[in-house]
């Protein structure tokens, strides 16, 4: 089965790089499935969580905005914030969905809904990706 790059990159550093049969991402279009030799396009990125297809199975990968750039031999991902499972504090991830969940539920004036809601879902992708890798094992591994 043939292969593309890809690269899932943030201002710190390069999160993810590899050779994948085919790359799932939530775009401002909708949800997007990239296969090797996929026609040139460029694209906004949603904060969502990338599904990743390799030769060993499927891995996953939680990405904030950004964009994305597609060429025949290579998928590029620039996100704000990128996360291998392994990079997922855990307990903190499920500090932040219970602070969330305690602003959205006290119904103040000064409650921010919407950043409290954003919250909400940055902490549940980040858990739904661990619990993901529990049940199907990490096949995505740092870049050396």
């Amino acid at each position: 089965m043939s292969t593309t790059l890809l690269e899932v990159v943030t201002p710190e550093r390069i999160v993810y790089s590899g050779e994948v049969n085919m790359v799932s991402i939530k775009t401002g279009g909708g949800e997007l499935g990239i296969l090797p030799k996929h026609a040139p396009l460029a694209g906004t990125v949603k904060p969502c969580i990338v599904r990743v297809k390799v030769a060993g199975g499927e891995g996953y990968i939680h990405v904030g905005a950004g964009f994305l750039e597609v060429l025949p031999e290579r998928v590029t991902v620039l996100a704000n914030v990128a996360e291998l499972p392994e990079d997922i504090d855990v307990e903190r991830a499920e500090a932040a969905r219970q602070r969330a969940e305690q602003r959205l539920n006290q119904h103040d004036s000064g409650t921010d809904v919407d950043r409290a809601e954003a919250a909400l879902r940055r902490a549940l992708a980040r858990l739904e990706v661990v619990e993901r890798t529990r049940n199907a094992g990490n096949v995505l591994h740092r870049p050396s």
